[in-house]
C-alpha cells in the first residue's frame, strides 16, 4: 500500500468517525436537556470532536447514580406525615408558590419560627460555636468546604468540648471541595482526634466503587444543634481567604451572610442533614428525628426549606426563584456571587423591570473564578438596558452572600447561586421566609452593601473594551455546558 493510499484511507476513516460522532451526538445529546445546553455541547463536539466527546462522556451526565436519587421520598419519611397548610396567610400567588415547593420537595411551610441575620464572617462562626457549646444531645454539621485553621479553631474546639460532654457530633464535608484545600489531611485528622463522626459527601473514588460525574457537588452549608437551633447561609467553614495562595496574593476576602434559625423550621434543616447522612453512610438516624410540631414556636415567621440538586427530577431552586420574581409587585433585590442566569431567569428579571418594579443586583467588582466572572459580565448590557440597577461590591472583597428579597415581606437565603451550576449540578439549600421583620433585617444588610458599592451605569459599561466583551461572550457559551 502506497503512502498516498494510506493517507487517503486514514483521512476517509477519520471523516467517517467524525461524521458518526456528530450523528450520534445529534441523536442523544438533545434528549431531556435544555436547548441552550444541548447546543453548547453540540457546538463543542462539532468543532473538536474527540475532545468534545471525551468531555461529554466525563461530565455530560448531570444525574447522580440511581441509588443516590429519591431525596424527596427520604425527606418525607424523615419529616413524617405532614402536609402544607393549603391556605396560609398571604396573597394567593404566594400560596401557590408554597404548594409548588411542597409538590417538588415534600417539605411543607411551617409557621412560628424566628431568624436572625449575621453578616460578620468571624461572628457567624463564633455564633455557631456558641450554640454547639450549649448542645446536650447532638450536633449536625455539613459544609461544602471544611478546614481547620485559625478562623475555625474555636468551632473545632466547641465540637471537641461537646464530644467530651457525651454529645454526638456528626459532620459531612464535600469530598472534592474539602480535599483540595491546603493541609486538608490535618483537618480530618483533627476531627478523628476530637471524636467527631464524619463522612465525605459525594466521594469520587472509582477503585472503591464510588463514582459519579466529578463536578456534581454537595454545596450545602448547615449546622443543627439538638434540633432546636440551626444555621443556614452561604458561608463555608474556612478562613476568609480560603487558605489559597492566589487569594492571599490578591488580598481577596470573602463576605458572607448566615441566618440563625429557631423554631419549627429547624426540623426541616435537620431533615436535610438526616437524608444526606443516610445517603453517604447508610445510617438512618431514626432515634434523633424531630418534627416541626415538636419544636416550640419562637416567632411569627413562615418558613419553607427548598433543597435542590441532581437528586431531583427538576431544578427546585430555579422554579422557586422564578415564581417569586414573577409574583413580585414592588421590588426585587438580588445578591449572588456567581450570577449566570438561564434564559428563563433573564426574562423574569428584565420583565420585572418592564412591569415597573425596582430591580437591583449586587455582585462583586472582582471575580475569583475567571470563566464565571466573564460569563456573568456578558449579561450586564441586557440587564442595564432593561433598567436593572447593578451594584459592584468593592475589592478586595468577594461578595459571596446568596439571598434575595421580594417586596417588603418575602426573602430567600441559602447556599444557591443564581447560575446554571447551582440550578442543575449542585445540591443546594434555600430557605424561603415570609415576614416583614426578617425582610427588615435583610433591607439593613442590602443598605450596607449599597453604601459600600458603586453603581455600574450603562454609559460606563458601553465603554468596555472589545477584548473584554469578547471574552465575556466566549465564557457565556461555555457556561451552558451541563
Amino acid at each position: 500500500m502506497t503512502a498516498l493510499l494510506s493517507a487517503n484511507l486514514i483521512w476517509i476513516l477519520s471523516t467517517l468517525a467524525v461524521f458518526a460522532i456528530n450523528i450520534i451526538a445529534l441523536i442523544y445529546i438533545p434528549r431531556d436537556r435544555k436547548p441552550t445546553a444541548a447546543m453548547s455541547w453540540l457546538l463543542l463536539i462539532f468543532l473538536v470532536p474527540v475532545v468534545g466527546l471525551a468531555l461529554y462522556l466525563l461530565i455530560g451526565n448531570f444525574r447522580l447514580p440511581k441509588k443516590r436519587r429519591g431525596e424527596r421520598a427520604r425527606i418525607i419519611a424523615v419529616l413524617g406525615d405532614s402536609a402544607s397548610d393549603p391556605h396560609p396567610d398571604g396573597p394567593r400567588w404566594f400560596q401557590r408558590v408554597i404548594e409548588q415547593n411542597h409538590e417538588l420537595t415534600g417539605i411543607p411551610a411551617v409557621d412560628g419560627s424566628s431568624l436572625a441575620l449575621i453578616d460578620d464572617y468571624q461572628g457567624s462562626i463564633d455564633a455557631m460555636a456558641a450554640a454547639i457549646d450549649r448542645a446536650e444531645k447532638y450536633v449536625h454539621v455539613a459544609f461544602y468546604i471544611t478546614a481547620w485553621d485559625d478562623t475555625t479553631r474555636g468551632f473545632f474546639a466547641a465540637m471537641e468540648r461537646a464530644v467530651q460532654r457525651g454529645v454526638t457530633v456528626r459532620l459531612l464535608a464535600d469530598y472534592i471541595a474539602s480535599r483540595k484545600i491546603p493541609r486538608s489531611d490535618e483537618t480530618f485528622a483533627e476531627l478523628d482526634r476530637i471524636g467527631v463522626t464524619w463522612s465525605w459527601m459525594l466521594p469520587v473514588r472509582p477503585f472503591k466503587g464510588e463514582y459519579q460525574r466529578p463536578d456534581l457537588r454537595n454545596h450545602r452549608k448547615l449546622v443543627v444543634v439538638d434540633g432546636v437551633v440551626g444555621f443556614v447561609g452561604s458561608q463555608n467553614l474556612i478562613s476568609r481567604d480560603y487558605n489559597a495562595g492566589k487569594n492571599i496574593k490578591r488580598g481577596l476576602m470573602w463576605h458572607e451572610l448566615v441566618s440563625r434559625v429557631e423554631g419549627p423550621a429547624v426540623a426541616q434543616v435537620d431533615a436535610v442533614f438526616h437524608v444526606d447522612w443516610m445517603i453517604e453512610t447508610g445510617e438512618d438516624l431514626v432515634d434523633e428525628r424531630v418534627r416541626a410540631s415538636d419544636i416550640p414556636r419562637t416567632g411569627d415567621l413562615l418558613c419553607q426549606l427548598v433543597p435542590s440538586g441532581p437528586t431531583y427530577e427538576t431544578e427546585n431552586n430555579l422554579r422557586l426563584f422564578l415564581s417569586l420574581i414573577h409574583g413580585a409587585t414592588e421590588r426585587v433585590i438580588l445578591t449572588s456571587p456567581y450570577f449566570v442566569p438561564d434564559e428563563a431567569m433573564t426574562y423574569a428579571i428584565t420583565t420585572a423591570c418592564q412591569r415597573g418594579l425596582d430591580v437591583q443586583l449586587f455582585v462583586s467588582e472582582l471575580g475569583d473564578q475567571g470563566l464565571v466572572y466573564h460569563a456573568q459580565r456578558s449579561y450586564y448590557s441586557a440587564l442595564l438596558r432593561a433598567g436593572v440597577r447593578i451594584f459592584l461590591y468593592p475589592a478586595p472583597y468577594i461578595l459571596h452572600a446568596k439571598h434575595f428579597s421580594i417586596d417588603d415581606d418575602i426573602a430567600v437565603i441559602g447556599s444557591s447561586n443564581m447560575d446554571i451550576r447551582s440550578f442543575s449540578l449542585n445540591a443546594e439549600l434555600s430557605l424561603m421566609v415570609r415576614g416583614e421583620s426578617f425582610v427588615t433585617q435583610m433591607r439593613e444588610v442590602e443598605a450596607k452593601y449599597r453604601g459600600l458599592s458603586r453603581e455600574l451605569t450603562l454609559e460606563e459599561w458601553e465603554r468596555e473594551p472589545a477584548k473584554s466583551t469578547f471574552l465575556d461572550g466566549l465564557a457565556r457559551l461555555t457556561s451552558a455546558l451541563n
